[in-house]
């Protein structure tokens, strides 16, 4: 076998055009492109607003099984996906989330795909990129000081120190910021209270701005946060202290979408980065709606596994925004079904058919959920070196039991060409009209009805359970006016339970709700299950150790 290139390597050998060549491809006129460097650019506001009455194209989203150490490449698939789908003679614009810094530096690594299938600048990518992330941490911690900044002068909102429930937030994995005490030091510094970080992904103000239509729509959403309780309970929100105009300046540039390109020259809509396990893990609706106006088909990619990304993709992202999709990909491994089927991961390159065949349940239960949605699906095998005829066979066969398509796709290896068969499969079954999306459950539903619904439906436990306090705290919010909206499960990414070591497809388990946030200006309900944590840690040995400039100054490390 050739010797294999790493991903930085093909990234640096990716032989690019400029970034107003790339927007060309899509009529987007170079003086409506604002460029940073020459291979990725901002859309502006105005360009957007100009096409707003085009057709709209085909939206396909691309989720995955349960990740697993083994890895399964749904960005990778997306990228090849949308590739494939010029390469066959379709309009396609990928449109993906920004990485954050936290988990490169930790232990999930890049975020811009794999092998031949990658958007690039990869480096810058999944590094500083074009800033976004450091204006929605800046706008976030504005509301943070402007909330310590009042109490200090007098307190005229009457705000109880002790119900502020803004935290603060930094883009890096640090679990000793978890929960801190401020304002210590004397009568300086103000009222001593305790407060606390959460990753920058999870952030109300990173939501809103991936959930906004434009920016007189993100500045009300800012205006709308919840920032603390008086003793009454009654609510602060941002725009009694008058944050929400100084928030909406910050993020004024960080509302336009980033254009980027594969590395074989197609267009890739690069913007916003809320965490899947934590927050709604989806790329932003200005980004997916004004491509879905430049292009036949939209190819977009949902955080994790479809029991959390694709659910809050289907229920907050496509009912807020009025989004059809039109199929779904399912990406699957033979290594994620080994793994599944109780195989360690350094005995993965075996051959070992049963333990093909066990662990396909996950990818099964995950096929049953999309259909509860309406959207036709397709399952994509990512194909590895390691992958033998038997193993992907057994998975072929597995799927077609379950009335639906396996295709094997080798995109890592060779690019668009090697996913051409899933390309045309995504097409018949998008012109098909066989897609009758409709959200898991309705908006009147009272809120833990839909918890409920959630894990009974998609996560297939017994039932939610939850303290009174947590029960009492959703009927004021539904008593408040806020009975209405989305729920946004935060929970493992690694299991259908809250087990992260529970593979499979394992039911029957009770999922114990921790926590709720009202996240008002977003429009959803956060739910805290299980030990998942809106601040990660890093691992013993972080992705950081091997980061580095080598002699030339290039980055290495990066995968």
């Amino acid at each position: 076998m050739a010797e294999v290139k790493s991903d930085i390597e093909i990234a640096r050998g990716a032989k690019k055009k400029q970034i107003q060549e790339i927007g060309q491809k899509i009529g987007i006129p170079s003086e409506h492109l604002l460029p940073y460097g020459h291979d990725k650019a901002k859309i502006s506001a105005e360009f957007i607003k100009s096409v707003k009455a085009n057709r709209d194209g085909k939206l396909i989203l691309v989720t995955a099984i349960n990740p697993t150490p083994a890895g399964e490449g749904k960005t990778t698939t997306t990228v090849g996906l949308g590739d494939g789908l010029n390469r066959i003679g379709k309009k396609a614009i990928v449109c993906i989330r920004e990485a954050s810094l936290g988990p490169n530096f930790g232990v999930k690594g890049g975020a811009a795909g794999g092998g031949y299938a990658q958007v690039v600048p990869m480096e810058d990518m999944n590094l500083h990129f074009t800033g976004d992330f450091h204006a929605i941490t800046t706008a976030h911690n504005l509301l943070s000081a402007l909330i310590d900044n009042h109490i200090y002068w007098g307190n005229d909102l009457g705000i109880d120190i002790r119900r502020v429930v803004w935290r603060r937030v930094m883009d890096m994995n640090d679990r000793a910021l978890r929960e801190i005490i401020c304002s210590l030091g004397g009568v300086a510094n103000g009222f001593p209270r305790e407060a606390g970080f959460d990753i920058t992904v999870a952030s109300e103000v990173m939501a809103i701005l991936c959930l906004a239509t434009d920016l007189k729509d993100l500045e009300k959403r800012l205006g709308d946060i919840i920032v603390a309780y008086r003793r009454d309970k009654s609510a602060v929100y941002a725009r009694d202290l008058k944050a929400d105009g100084a928030m909406a300046v910050l993020l004024k540039d960080a509302m336009q979408p980033n254009l980027v390109q594969t590395l074989e020259n197609n267009p890739a809509f690069v913007h916003g980065g809320p965490f899947a396990n934590i927050a709604h893990g989806c790329n932003s609706v200005v980004a997916t709606t004004t491509a879905l106006k430049l292009a036949d088909y939209v190819v977009t990619e949902a955080g994790f596994g479809a029991d959390l990304g694709a659910e809050k993709f289907f229920d907050i992202k496509c009912r807020k925004a009025g989004l059809k999709p039109a199929a779904a990909v399912i990406v699957a491994t033979v290594r994620a079904m080994k793994m599944n089927g109780g195989v360690k991961k350094e005995d993965l390159g075996h051959e070992n058919v049963e333990a093909v065949k066990k662990g396909c349940a996950n990818l099964g239960r995950h096929i049953e959920n999309i259909r509860q949605f309406g959207v036709p699906a397709v399952v994509a095998i990512n194909h590895f070196y390691s992958d033998t005829d038997a193993e992907i066979q057994a998975m072929k066969d597995y799927v077609a039991s379950m009335g639906e398509e396996a295709i094997l796709c080798k995109h890592w290896a060779n690019g668009s060409a090697g996913i051409e068969d899933l390309a045309n499969k995504v097409v018949a079954l998008a012109e098909s009209g066989a897609s009758q999306f409709a959200p898991l459950y309705p908006d009147a539903m009272p809120l833990f009805e839909k918890i409920n619904t959630i894990v009974q439906r998609i996560y297939r436990g017994s039932e939610a359970i939850a303290d009174k306090s947590v029960r009492d705290q959703l009927h004021a919010w539904e008593r408040a006016g806020y009975g209405k909206l989305p729920v946004c499960m935060a929970k493992t990414q690694y299991s259908f339970s809250t087990d992260p070591n529970l593979r499979g497809a394992p039911t029957g388990h009770t999922v114990p709700v921790r926590e709720v946030r009202l996240s008002a200006g977003a429009g959803f309900i956060v739910v805290i299950c299980g030990e998942v944590m809106t601040m990660p840690g890093l691992p013993k040995a972080p992705s950081s150790e091997k980061i580095f400039l080598n002699e030339i100054g290039q980055i290495e490390g990066l995968f």
